[in-house]
Formats: structure tokens, sequence, C-alpha cells
């Protein structure tokens, strides 16, 4: 429905104030006709011939400039996503790696953040060319990381008691159990036989 006088009066709005409203509705048109001309596609004029007849068509398309950025946005897109999957494939081996040459859990990830992964490629099966040198490369270079573990016999100093040898303290009962008997009653016989 559009705003007219007509409408306006017969809402029983007063006339100054109809003035002012038709004043505003009408900038507010002309504002909004200004922006649609803005975001309109430019025309180009009609290109014509020396003889002022419209010129024949070049063959161009107007889109292939677009065409051609968005081939070259997705060709960059899939370039860097197959870089991502390379360098997690070669994460993957080099802790491989690591674990196999016993360096320490705690440190593998650290190693990797500082590690230059390009320094070594992969075969199509995923595993790495050239292992040895690599194997031998972190040894030197992460010998610090490297866990050893050894086995340890028992101390000599304090061997493990076996099950024949007695307690100190059920000796020490034992004795003087023994003395409270040869007190009461005497040595037994089976003690002077012993001795």
């Amino acid at each position: 429905m559009a705003v007219t006088r007509k409408l306006l009066k017969a809402l029983g709005i007063e006339e100054d104030k109809i003035d002012q409203i038709i004043e505003a509705h009408t900038e507010t048109v002309d504002g909004l006709k200004a922006q649609i001309d803005k975001l309109k596609p430019e025309e180009k004029p009609e290109a014509k011939d020396g003889e002022g007849k419209p010129a024949k068509d070049s063959g161009e398309d107007p889109f292939k400039a677009q065409i051609d950025e968005l081939k070259n946005q997705i060709a960059a897109l899939k370039q860097e996503q197959k870089d991502k999957e390379t360098k997690h494939a070669k994460e993957t081996a080099y802790k491989a790696l690591l674990k196999e040459c016993n360096v320490s859990d705690k440190r593998i990830n650290a190693i990797l953040k500082v590690t230059d992964l390009d320094g070594f490629s992969l075969e199509k099966d995923g595993s790495v060319k050239d292992k040895d040198n690599l194997v031998k490369s972190i040894k030197d270079e992460w010998a610090d990381f490297i866990e050893t573990t050894q086995t340890k016999g028992a101390e000599t100093s304090h061997p493990p008691k076996g099950e024949d040898t007695k307690d100190e303290k059920s000796t020490m009962f034992a004795d003087r159990y023994k003395q409270y008997r040869e007190n009461l009653f005497g040595k037994s016989p089976e003690t002077t036989k012993e001795e």
C-alpha cells in the first residue's frame, strides 16, 4: 500500500503533519532507489562498428576471469590438503622410529615440534626411505632422551632370607624357653647328650 495524502487524510491526520510524513517518505524512497542503482551491474554501452550497427559479440566470456580465479583457489586448497596429509604421515612414521629407538614417551611430542620433517621422505607404503641412516641420526641427535633398561640382581650385602632361615625373635624365644625349663627342671637328658 502506497503512502498518499488521501490515505493520510482518511486516517484523520492533520494537514501539516501529512506534509511532514510525505516529505520523510519521499527522502526514504529516494535513498533506497540510490542504493539499488549502486548495486546494479554497470551496463556497458553497446559497441558499434564503423557503420553505426551493433558490433558482433567477441566470443569472450565475461565470467572467465572469475572462473579462472575459482579454479586457482580450488587447486591451492587441494595442494594444502595434500601437504597436511603428507605432514601427518611423516609425523606418524617419525614417531614410530622414535619409539623404536627407545626415546622417552614424554619427549616425543617436543622432538616432533623441532624436527624438520622435510629432511626425509616416505615410500608409497608409508615406510621411511633410508631408515638406517635416520635411526642413526636419531640416536646421535637425541641420545639424552633415549631410555636404557638394565636388569639388576639382588644385592649381595643383604641377601634375601630363604625359607630355611629362622627369624631372630623366634630363636631368642626358643633360647629363653630352654633356659627357663632348665631352671625349673634341670637339664634334660636330651640336652646333655647334645653337649
